[in-house]
């Protein structure tokens, strides 16, 4: 069974502006042009199997869920510094546009069901509309 994981992109104003982070934050760590990209949290996910058997990472962007990354993988490493555990999720660079839909905000991550994951969006999806409108929209119902 496949699974996913839900993440609020705290900060982020779009996916222009996630697209840049993203590559900095790359270029800070020294990555390599094919390396994934890594997202690090606190806890490592316990169901990890059902993760990586084909499940994104969703990112909530200002309350509405945007786009996703599929998962790639999980590392579970020691910060010496600030002396606690912590987990690095490997995600693809690629940022896949969904349907926006709106998400309460929570802390860390949580688990999402297939079932309630927006579809992605083709070209000439609303992926081509401004994200405000495109929540406007799907808010009354026309989307």
């Amino acid at each position: 069974m496949v699974l996913h994981l839900i993440k609020l992109a705290v900060g982020v104003d779009d996916l222009a502006h996630m697209k840049k982070l993203q590559a900095a934050r790359r270029k800070q760590r020294r990555q390599g042009p094919r390396s994934p990209h890594w997202v690090y949290t606190r806890h490592m996910p316990r169901r990890t199997e059902e993760l990586l058997a084909g499940g994104s990472l969703y990112w909530v962007v200002r309350g509405v869920i945007r786009c996703r990354q599929e998962l790639v993988g999980f590392d579970e490493d020691f910060d010496k510094e600030e002396a606690h555990k912590y987990c690095r999720i490997k995600v693809k660079r690629t940022l896949i546009p969904t349907a926006p839909q709106a998400c309460k905000a929570f802390q860390g991550w949580r688990y999402f069901d297939p079932q309630r994951a927006p579809p992605d969006l083709s070209r000439g999806d609303t992926g081509d509309m401004p994200a405000a409108m495109a929540a406007e929209l799907k808010r009354l119902g026309l989307l």
